[in-house]
């Protein structure tokens, strides 16, 4: 069923591909957020709107392709990404998977393509879990031995270590996320970090702390790992420490 409502960011460069593309999400009953053509002028857009979806052309001109600006999305929002491309090596793939894109169409595309892309990417959106608004304060979490505690929906709810599946920067704030809920803490990712047991978590980029225990797939040269349906960035300064760790465990 077609999700109502659902706003579109296009990014693309050729703009008689983005008028095309406008039009027939307009006819499907989307809102397009906008047309931008540069990967700069779309990070600036995020910086100060979310979109419900990012259908990014990889191959922009300029200094920032569609990647980049996938990858500094996920910094501000979950909206699902996907990509246009016209070049689907296997170079970029891997270099684009790692951004978590709900879709890769390839250009030239057929309508039918890009309508059950959005609708797919529409879906994934509607089934996050729901995350409490900003709060206004910083508040520590409270930590015990196998469990701490955090503000949900105006209460202290009781959250299991062992259920944290990986933990996500927000700006000044972090999200713990477990099986089926996702929590909003108004601290720091590096404050929470050091109340998380080093046995069993570790972080593997400035964006994210992961249970190692949680991990279901492993990227060539520990490039990303996969926990659930996530695929999580791995920076090249903690690949040696994920690998080490991994053999201990």
């Amino acid at each position: 069923m077609r999700e109502q409502g659902v706003s579109i960011l296009i990014v693309e460069d050729d703009m008689i591909i983005a008028a095309n593309i406008s039009l027939q999400l307009t006819k499907l009953g989307y809102t397009v957020a906008g047309i931008i053509p540069d990967g700069e002028e779309a990070v600036r857009y995020l910086q100060e709107n979310q979109p419900d979806i990012l259908l990014l052309d990889i191959n922009l001109r300029g200094q920032m392709d569609g990647i980049e600006v996938a990858k500094a999305a996920k910094l501000r929002s979950d909206a699902p990404v996907i990509f246009l491309t016209a070049n689907a090596d296997e170079a970029t793939f891997n270099r684009a998977r790692i951004t978590q894109p709900n879709a890769f169409i390839s250009k030239p595309f057929k309508k039918l393509d890009l309508q059950r892309a959005i609708e797919l990417a529409a879906g994934r959106r509607a089934e996050q879990p729901a995350v409490d608004s900003l709060p206004e304060a910083e508040e520590a979490p409270i930590v015990l031995e196998d469990r701490i505690f955090v503000r949900h929906k105006g209460k202290m709810v009781k959250v299991f270590i062992a259920d944290i599946l990986y933990v996500e920067a927000d700006r000044n704030y972090c999200r713990i996320f477990t099986p089926g809920q996702a929590y909003l803490l108004s601290s720091p990712l590096k404050s929470l970090e050091a109340n998380l047991p080093a046995a069993h978590f570790l972080r593997i980029h400035r964006s994210y702390v992961i249970n190692l225990a949680k991990i279901d797939a492993i990227g060539e040269q520990f490039a990303y790992v996969s926990i659930g349906k996530q695929t999580l960035p791995v920076s090249g300064a903690y690949q040696a420490a994920l690998a080490k760790r991994l053999k201990t465990i």
